[in-house]
């Protein structure tokens, strides 16, 4: 494909997602007028496809000026990242299958470019900064991050004295982990493991591990796709309410012997390993939503394996004595390592809340940590979100109002 064929590709992909993102559209248009970024230089480190690109262009029509990096390296859309690199005031460096050198460069490249303003997914950048580039802190406003396991590494970092600028933990806002969380990932995990297997799920053992909001989506999507499901968990609140959703709930080692496909959502290391690889069934297929690929042991699976071989594109299959096991995307992120990540409508509020949080630390002086979202940010989303939806609510009288705010009425 010519040059200038895969950046009208990339262009209209991104326009397909802007059509279907309109809280974002309104942001934008804000920021156009407004133009409270202006001046700033905003460095991002997230997954590079359609959705991520019309939060880039909000960003840079607010005045910005933007260098942007990949957060997984099977993630990229390459026809995407060229479009946006054709944009003023944008840089686009990531690029799809990129080596881990070439990625951690990528980064380095944003931080090169000085940013006021972070934003992540997965918080490589932020670490990066803290490692390598402190020199750089004393400059930097602020950042965002996007995910699950980047909040958790935050907030690690905090509690270790280590974290030397403020952060808001986008992931945490209602209106993204309650819908980006559950719905996107429940339905972009099968997305990416529907289209690359192309296999049945309907009377399937699925096993899900972990029941926090993405693994939620993920058990309530395969059950609607007929399979029978099963959670793996260590919070007894979240077994708990794992079998009372009506799953089956058992530790991994039980649960690998019974399982035709495999869904790892914990954010954490080591959830399929070697114990659970040999008494798996023949067949079985591995699959990973979590942020980074440390779920499934994949070093222990290769030296369990007399032969590895691609079987169909995204697919490796290794042979374990007379058994294959089926992995895809490397146990890279499936969502989009195997597929084009979530639903437009979902991100749509994601991403408006990080634009929102730009410019909140743009506006704001904040101290060191972790923060929350504001809460009239997260609750303005939603509002936005139900109007583009057509949908009206109720509101409180001023009679309503003083009664929840008082404590002298009883029986």
């Amino acid at each position: 494909m010519k040059e200038q064929e895969i950046i009208e590709s990339g262009n209209m992909k991104i326009e397909w997602a802007k059509n279907h993102m309109p809280v974002l559209a309104i942001v934008r248009e804000k920021f156009e007028r407004e133009k409270p970024l202006k001046g700033l230089k905003i460095g991002m480190a997230l997954h590079v496809e359609a959705k991520t690109a019309v939060l880039v262009e909000t960003l840079a029509a607010g005045g910005a000026k933007v260098a942007i990096a990949g957060c997984n390296p099977l993630s990229t859309q390459d026809d995407v990242a060229r479009a946006l690199d054709t944009c003023e005031n944008i840089s686009c460096l990531a690029k799809y299958g990129c080596s881990t050198s070439e990625y951690y460069d990528a980064i380095d490249e944003v931080l090169n470019f000085e940013p006021d303003i972070t934003i992540d997914d997965g918080a490589d950048l932020i670490f990066k900064l803290h490692k390598e580039r402190t020199d750089l802190l004393p400059n930097i406003r602020g950042g965002c991050e996007e995910t699950t396991t980047g909040v958790h590494r935050l907030h690690a970092m905090e509690k270790d004295g280590a974290l030397k600028m403020p952060v808001i933990a986008v992931n945490d806002a209602m209106t993204k982990y309650l819908f980006d969380n559950r719905y996107g990932t429940g339905q972009s995990a099968w997305d990416g493991i529907n289209r690359t297997t192309n296999l049945l799920v309907a009377g399937k053992n699925v096993v899900v591990a972990g029941y926090g909001w993405c693994g939620r989506g993920v058990a309530m999507r395969a059950a609607g796709l007929g399979a029978s499901v099963i959670v793996t968990e260590v919070d007894p609140i979240r077994a708990l309410e794992a079998r009372m959703d009506g799953y089956r709930v058992m530790k991994m080692a039980d649960a690998a012997k019974l399982g035709d496909i495999f869904v790892t959502t914990t954010g954490n290391r080591d959830i399929l390993t070697s114990e659970h690889f040999q008494i798996m069934k023949d067949g079985a297929i591995l699959a990973n939503s979590g942020h980074f690929n440390v779920e499934i042991d994949m070093e222990a699976l290769a030296s369990l394996a007399k032969s590895v071989r691609t079987v169909r594109h995204n697919i490796k299959e290794y042979k374990i004595e007379d058994r294959h096991i089926n992995v895809i995307a490397e146990g890279r992120l499936v969502n989009l390592a195997a597929g084009d990540g979530h639903p437009a409508e979902v991100m749509d509020m994601s991403f408006a809340n990080q634009a929102l949080c730009v410019r909140y630390i743009a506006e704001n002086e904040l101290m060191d940590g972790v923060h929350k979202v504001p809460h009239m940010l997260d609750m303005y989303v939603a509002k936005i979100k139900l109007e583009s939806m057509g949908i009206s609510i109720d509101e409180l009288t001023p009679e309503q109002e003083c009664y929840m705010s008082g404590w002298e009425c009883g029986t």
